[in-house]
């Protein structure tokens, strides 16, 4: 299994350098096709004109909106351009309220999206809504990149976060050229149930079916000893030194996980490695 069609949408040329660079490769380890949409977002308004806006105004935007555009994709393509690999870049302008029409439409052509991790310093408003069109949308898996992780293209130890949920198997299933050729693969199941069938063998059925896959797997049952589900994950992670997380996105719906929270707004927030998810 490999990864022949690779996409990534790029919205600041801050981002380019630190989200190619995993691009790269990764199109570099499965001999992968790269696209990559070179946006420039216009987030003064939602999709419809407001009281008291003239036109010089909202042609202003665009404008600005296009020049950043032209200025991501001329970095694009002069990374790109110095690099043996087969690649392509497309540049467009849209509004914030109508990015993920966009970025959906070609993800969902892609065996596995790169994208730039959506929040913390200097990030701005439409990479999570960039990030969450991919996933729900596209129905593409996502390797989330945070500014400071080493490409994880041929990582050595993956930590998978196993909850038995239809999100954390389609992951496992997205992550499986990545977890074929790890020397070891922790399935981590964070206090498993004490009534149910796989009471008695957490995460039996999963090693199973990645043992067949040739995984080299073992499971680690761990305790909720910190608040966050992704504190507890991060942590083993680093315990165990691993080079690449595995884990199901959005579990219960993105509006709730604004409000209150949850593991995946967590991990997108806090994770120091790079981060594969699926929904």
């Amino acid at each position: 299994m490999s990864y022949n069609c690779l996409f990534s949408v790029l919205t600041d040329t801050a981002l380019v350098d630190e989200t190619l660079d995993h691009a790269i490769a990764m199109a570099g380890a499965h001999n992968a096709h790269l696209d990559v949409l070179c946006l420039g977002v216009d987030r003064s308004q939602t999709g419809y004109y407001y009281a008291g806006a003239s036109a010089v105004v909202l042609q202003e935007t665009i404008t600005r909106a296009q020049e950043e555009a032209e200025e991501i994709d001329a970095k694009v393509r002069q990374r790109l351009g110095r690099e043996d690999m087969l690649w392509a870049s497309e540049k467009g302008v849209c509004q914030l309220a109508d990015l993920g029409r966009h970025v959906a439409s070609r993800a969902r052509f892609s065996d596995l999206a790169i994208l730039p991790q959506p929040y913390g310093e200097g990030r701005g408003a439409e990479l999570e809504p960039a990030a969450e069109s991919v996933l729900f949308d596209g129905r593409t898996p996502a390797l989330i990149v945070p500014p400071t992780a080493a490409p994880a293209v041929s990582p050595r130890r993956v930590v998978v976060a196993w909850n038995e949920s239809a999100e954390a198997l389609a992951a496992v299933r997205a992550a499986l050229p990545a977890l074929t050729t790890a020397d070891q693969v922790h399935l981590s199941i964070i206090d498993p149930p004490t009534h149910g069938p796989t009471r008695s063998d957490p995460g039996g059925m999963l090693s199973q079916y990645l043992a067949r896959h040739g995984v080299k797997v073992e499971i680690d049952v761990l305790s909720k000893t910190l608040p966050k589900v992704s504190d507890i994950l991060i942590r083993h992670a680093t315990d165990i030194d691993a080079d690449l997380m595995v884990m199901g996105a959005y579990g219960h719906s993105r509006f709730r996980e604004a409000i209150f929270g949850g593991a995946t707004r967590s991990m997108l927030e806090d994770a120091r490695l790079p981060v594969l998810m699926a929904h």
